[in-house]
């Protein structure tokens, strides 16, 4: 075949050069019987029964376009304007990948270079780079990147951060020997984060709006930070809070990351996502990914390069600072484009709205007897404590036609939490909507 090029002779001296007698002995180290189980798979189907097939699997789910969506905890259902579709669907960007020759493709480093500007303004930093591959990603290569900058190997994780967030700074950090303290899940923004910081802490990452919506004020922690010599890393979910709340940068965050996938990006069943990484100027050879500027080319006309890619596909591995070999730039395009037609005016217009929104389902639902609202702030999120089990009230306000949320315990089972909520409420939700959630919650309970 011609997908399949080499010959018995071919393998053969391929096994005899790797020292093993047949294939199967290059996956030794998989434990016995996994390989030997039969697959329970059915015969080849025609393309059209195929189809069929799978659409009728696909109607056992219920989109977030066919029923009021209140769901959240790290991604977000919001109206993306159909131009930014038509837009990054065009061939010249839709099939694009990594320019290995960039200063060629000048229209890829152009919308790059303006992703990076608004991320900056946006996150209130100097410097943001060209994207990562989603918010957890770029969480982790935080936590590296501080470790590099004041060459200290602990982190110290809010009980404020998204789970998934944590799991992936532990799971980097102990690939790197680094430590880890997370401290205990909390609920109402009262933890002691400065009481956790000493002189062998290297960074505290922190997340506004937290994992259960709470707005929280970083200065005092980040001044706390910089006695100790550690950094302040903000993190975010929700890239539309940013429009009305302080951003981290403003009170004293040295990195801030977080997931772009709110402005332009739709849900898509979890990815693809786009991470986005700043911070400040004193950093930037620190910075994990590529940084693409601007210059003046040898006609003096404005141009645009690849200013850093300190990445281990340009250089040794021993001087790479990250080795994530690519970046989202679809999705930072997506971002850079629904970014480009709102303005500053419009995402503020629009972080308004959505903080509205939630505020009047918050007040709706505050009159449920048995319901509670945790939350003394929030942007767009909050958090709910139900008589009984709210995984179990979510299934039962399905059947009534209403995706209500995310039980915490979903993401942080066996801590007692299984009474919590997670509502989240944007402008995609109508007054319509809030109704039908209170009455399917009241029926449910």
């Amino acid at each position: 075949m011609r997908y399949l090029p080499l010959t018995d002779q071919d393998r053969t001296q391929m096994l005899h050069k790797i020292g093993v007698e047949r294939s199967d002995d290059l996956f030794a180290d998989v434990p016995n019987g996994l390989l030997d189980r039969g697959l329970d798979l059915p015969r080849g189907k025609s393309e059209l029964e195929v189809e069929r097939f799978l659409s009728a699997l696909a109607e056992k789910n219920v989109p977030a376009s066919r029923a009021p969506f209140f769901v959240g905890a790290g991604a977000y259902k919001h109206h993306v304007p159909a131009s930014v579709d038509h837009l990054v669907q065009r061939s010249e960007f839709l099939t694009s990948y990594t320019p290995y020759q960039p200063e060629i493709a000048q229209g890829t480093l152009q919308y790059l270079f303006e992703f990076q500007t608004q991320v900056a303004m946006l996150t209130g930093m100097e410097i943001a780079n060209a994207s990562m591959y989603d918010g957890s990603t770029a969480c982790a290569e935080a936590a590296l990147m501080a470790h590099r900058v004041t060459k200290r190997k602990k982190t110290v994780l809010s009980g404020g951060l998204h789970p998934q967030y944590a799991d992936v700074v532990r799971a980097m950090s102990k690939l790197a020997d680094d430590e880890t303290v997370a401290l205990a899940p909390d609920v109402r923004a009262r933890e002691d984060l400065i009481a956790a910081i000493d002189d062998s802490v290297s960074c505290v990452i922190v997340q506004s709006p937290d994992f259960f919506g709470n707005l929280r004020d970083l200065a005092a922690l980040g001044a706390a930070c910089h006695r100790h010599g550690a950094l302040l890393i903000g993190v975010f979910t929700e890239a539309v809070a940013l429009g009305l709340v302080t951003p981290p940068g403003a009170m004293g965050a040295d990195i801030v990351v977080g997931e772009g996938q709110s402005i332009g990006n739709a849900l898509s069943f979890g990815g693809p996502y786009v991470g986005l990484f700043a911070t400040r100027q004193d950093y930037l050879r620190q910075m994990p990914g590529r940084l693409c500027g601007e210059t003046i080319d040898a006609n003096g006309e404005r141009g645009y390069v690849l200013t850093l890619s300190t990445r281990e596909q340009h250089i040794r591995r021993d001087k790479a600072t990250s080795n994530i070999c690519t970046n989202s730039g679809l999705c930072a395009l997506a971002f850079a484009i629904h970014m480009t037609l709102l303005g500053e005016a419009g995402l503020r217009r629009l972080a308004r709205v959505n903080h509205a929104n939630a505020v009047k389902l918050a007040d709706l639902l505050a009159h449920i007897p048995g319901v509670e609202v945790v939350n003394e702030t929030f942007f767009n999120e909050f958090t709910l404590r139900v008589k009984g089990d709210a995984a179990e009230l979510v299934e039962k306000m399905a059947v009534r036609g209403v995706l209500a949320g995310v039980p915490v315990s979903r993401l942080l089972p066996g801590v007692g939490l299984d009474d919590l909520l997670l509502v989240a409420n944007t402008e995609v939700n109508t007054d319509d909507d809030r109704g039908a959630f209170v009455a399917a919650m009241e029926g449910a309970l």
